[in-house]
């Protein structure tokens, strides 16, 4: 485990002062040109120093002929390069001081041939002639958008975030951007590691278990190459932090892609089962269950046991909701009287106080969203509480407008009943230290569910994808509890 972030020799390439950048050119259709302005977009705030043989100015920078005429040490170097070229750069990256460097260019051990393996190791040994570590080759490199820092080649989209994320393929950091976004998710930072020539995923998990943006981590595995090193950094980490990973190398197929990709050298899919089980890390089935998890686990306090109450207005969500619960080991809290008796007064007789809670229909939306839920978490048997959400925006102008309010405040009085009702919901969370999920068939678009996100309550699309989220917090903490026992 790392004493300080600052040993990782990550820290200088996530957290550079000053970036060499080769690679970028005037022409907008170069990947170098694309990638450098993604940095420029962001609002990079550090110095970048354009290196190319013939252009005096790129993208609005001034461009030196050769990394020696440089008038620093940069932290960083960035290669968008032909692959025959790469080596000689690092070579004279090394003679100018620079001591870390993002290889982007491709066509090396991934390529499948002989010349591409010859050139990974020739530019494994210059690199270690100079004591430069460096991510890649055949990556997109790293994010740290709490730097404005982005060496990717599409735009980052929304705010940091809290998943920090090591990836074995650069689309799944750089097109997560406007994924995570949608969900009011973000990365904290994010690894794209390549052919590991270098810097591995262990290197990349040791960094994000020390980062203090980073509450949650999450891997795209093909392939791990120091399995023991990997259970003991996931081991050392669980008690501070999840892991969350999705492998995709235990099919012929997957190992096959893997392969071509990054040049991983994958394993069966019960080996990497019993790794995870072994470093305490929550696997993933797919991407979309990767973030789901993290969401949670990045945002919800501890729960105290296994134990649901669902409150719902409609039968069917509530039904589907219990029922995945039954599936993925979660129990339903039984009600106490007193809980019951609370709920007497605030469901109509056409409702059920039986859990799932189904209110039916609510002429006021603060029962539904405030003195409801406030009775269901005061329930000592309940440890979490789902809500179904269905407040679309028109439905609380209409409801705004039958109450007398004129047409021309609706709008107005319409965003602050939600922003009531989201804050609300906020210091439930606060007051009651118990984990508050909610899921809906509507669009995310809703001013109420945008609301919830920007507040930090993990909004799914449907029941399963947060019953099986809420199953992996409540693992994650047992898991912990074996692994940690005395919680120090």
């Amino acid at each position: 485990m790392l004493r300080s972030i600052r040993e990782s020799p990550l820290f200088p390439i996530v957290n550079p002062r000053s970036i060499a950048f080769f690679g970028a050119s005037n022409n907008s259709s170069a990947m170098g040109t694309t990638i450098l302005n993604s940095l420029l977009v962001l609002g990079y705030e550090g110095t970048v120093y354009p290196v190319h043989p013939r252009e005096t100015e790129v993208q609005g920078l001034r461009a030196y002929e050769r990394v020696e005429d440089l008038p620093e040490i940069p932290d960083l170097a960035v290669l968008v390069l032909p692959t025959e070229i790469v080596c000689d750069k690092i070579e004279e990256c090394g003679r100018k001081g620079i001591r870390h460097a993002i290889v982007v260019s491709g066509g090396f051990k991934e390529s499948g041939v002989e010349e591409g393996r010859r050139r990974q190791e020739q530019l494994v040994e210059t690199a270690a002639r100079h004591g430069i570590r460096f991510i890649g080759p055949n990556c997109i490199g790293v994010a740290n958008p709490h730097l404005k820092l982005n060496t990717t080649f599409l735009r980052c989209e929304g705010s940091p975030g809290f998943i920090g994320m090591a990836s074995q393929s650069g689309s799944f950091v750089t097109q997560m951007f406007n994924y995570l976004d949608q969900y009011g998710l973000g990365f904290s930072t994010a690894f794209s590691v390549g052919n590991e020539a270098n810097i591995d995923i262990v290197d990349c998990m040791e960094y994000l278990g020390a980062c203090p943006h980073t509450k949650v981590i999450a891997l795209y595995v093909e392939g791990i190459r120091r399995g023991r090193r990997f259970i003991e950094a996931a081991r050392s980490i669980i008690p501070r932090k999840p892991i969350v990973a999705y492998y995709v190398g235990g099919s012929d197929t997957g190992k096959q892609a893997g392969f071509s990709h990054t040049g991983a050298m994958a394993g069966p899919d019960p080996l990497y089962d019993g790794m995870f089980r072994q470093g305490g890390i929550i696997r993933a089935s797919s991407m979309t269950e990767l973030f789901d998890f993290c969401s949670l686990l990045g945002n919800m306090p501890e729960p105290a046991g296994r134990n649901l109450v669902i409150q719902t207005h409609s039968g069917g969500p509530g039904a589907e909701a219990a029922d995945v619960c039954g599936r993925v080991g979660l129990q339903l809290a039984e009600l106490s009287e007193k809980t019951v008796g609370a709920l007497g007064s605030l469901i109509p007789h056409t409702g059920s106080i039986k859990n799932p809670v189904d209110v039916t229909f609510s002429k006021n939306p603060l029962d539904f969203f405030d003195s409801i839920p406030r009775v269901l978490l005061e329930e000592d048997h309940a440890d979490i509480l789902l809500m179904y959400l269905l407040m679309p925006t028109e439905s609380v102008a209409r409801t705004l407008a039958r109450l007398g309010v004129p047409k021309e405040d609706i709008e107005r009085e319409s965003g602050t009943l939600i922003n009531r009702l989201c804050d609300g919901i906020e210091g439930f969370l606060e007051e009651y230290k118990k984990p508050i999920v909610g899921y809906t068939y509507r669009s995310f678009n809703d001013d109420f569910v945008r609301g919830l996100l920007a507040r930090g309550m993990p909004v799914y699309p449907g029941p399963e994808r947060a019953v099986r989220a809420i199953e992996a917090l409540v693992r994650y903490y047992e898991i912990r509890k074996k692994i940690h026992p005395t919680g120090d």
